[in-house]
């Protein structure tokens, strides 16, 4: 469009006769996956190292091992992974198990009541889900998973079906929120998703529909553990509101370390001065990186640098979800410079 430049009135525009329309477009809202780390990107506890995992262990950031029998499976951080993404959570079976009724071996995420308290479960207002994921096995067939409550007396068993081994699959499933049942809405253990490796008959129920009973899987279901060396991969978890799989919430890394520091996250402290005796303590006040879900736990990793100080671990007290206080009571040798450093986990998970 020309602009005209008249010397006695000024600027002037032509007008413009056509005509303007509109259309509705979308809003673009951050976060609609309530799957945290669902790329596997986070590894804060084991930094891509392999693990025999023990029930309960948690191996990538924010997802669980369930094992009823030890030393079935192996986990570890894998740069195997679906178009889009670089990282996944691998699963390789360590031998051929016969799973028993009670038996059951299993991923899982379980989701903080506040992240999932608008989809109103336990209600007549309960929102419709979509679970989304892309899943690699060597073993083909139909699986199984489960979403179930904190109590875990309410569930819903899902299956899915890897048609091609050794081939990045994605998958989709539509779960209708639950109408009864109790689910938290703070910060406690909401909702958790479960994805089944081998589930005896105990844990497995009829898959689509919903059933006042802890299951972790469907009925029928592959297990992974049944086979030696079987594989298992899976990434790109997402568990949104409504009834249709959108693309994957890319959150920046740096979003989603913190999103995991909230359960568990690593710190380092530090002392250093000179010993006035032989005896003494040292300590300070330490902040964590993020407000914790609860006041956490901690435990202390391997990196220790000591100089005049024994290597165990510091006696933490005064703990908040924000800071702790760390010390150690004794310096030992003679009265000289003192230096001690480590790095601690601290522990907040659901």
């Amino acid at each position: 469009m020309a602009i005209t430049l008249n010397g006695s009135t000024g600027i002037t525009t032509p007008t413009y006769g056509g005509s303007v329309s509109a259309e509705y477009i979308t809003p673009v809202t951050g976060f609609k996956n309530r799957i945290i780390n669902g790329a596997m990107v986070i590894d804060q506890r084991n930094a891509g190292a392999s693990i025999t995992p023990s029930n309960g262990q948690y191996t990538l950031d924010r997802f669980l091992i369930g094992v009823s029998q030890a030393s079935k499976l192996t986990t570890q951080q894998s740069s195997i992974a679906a178009n889009g993404f670089t990282n996944s959570l691998n699963i390789t079976s360590s031998t051929a198990y016969s799973i028993l009724s009670g038996d059951l071996f299993y991923i899982s995420q379980p989701i903080e009541g506040f992240n999932c308290a608008d989809l109103n479960w336990g209600t007549a207002n309960a929102s419709t889900v979509t679970l989304s994921f892309w899943v690699r096995s060597s073993l083909t067939g139909t699986f199984g998973g489960a979403l179930s409550n904190g109590t875990f007396n309410r569930s819903y068993p899902f299956t899915y079906t890897i048609s091609s081994a050794n081939t990045w699959e994605q998958k989709s499933i539509i779960i209708a929120g639950d109408t009864t049942g109790t689910w938290a809405t703070n910060n406690t253990l909401g909702i958790q998703v479960i994805f089944g490796l081998g589930v005896g008959s105990t844990y497995s129920g009829t898959a689509g529909a919903w059933a006042g009973a802890g299951y972790v899987s469907a009925t029928g279901a592959t297990s992974v553990v049944g086979t030696a060396g079987a594989t298992f991969y899976i990434t790109g978890v997402q568990l949104e509101k409504g009834d249709t799989a959108t693309s994957f919430d890319y959150r920046p890394y740096g979003t989603e370390l913190a999103l995991c520091q909230r359960y568990a996250a690593t710190t380092r402290v530090g002392f250093v001065g000179v010993a006035p005796s032989t005896n003494v303590s040292m300590g300070g006040l330490f902040s964590l990186p993020v407000t914790m879900r609860a006041t956490p736990t901690f435990t202390q990793l391997a990196s220790i640098s000591a100089s005049n100080f024994a290597t165990t671990a510091p006696f933490v007290n005064e703990a908040t979800t924000n800071a702790f206080r760390a010390y150690k009571n004794t310096i030992t040798g003679s009265t000289a410079q003192a230096l001690w450093t480590s790095d601690l986990l601290a522990v907040a998970e659901l």
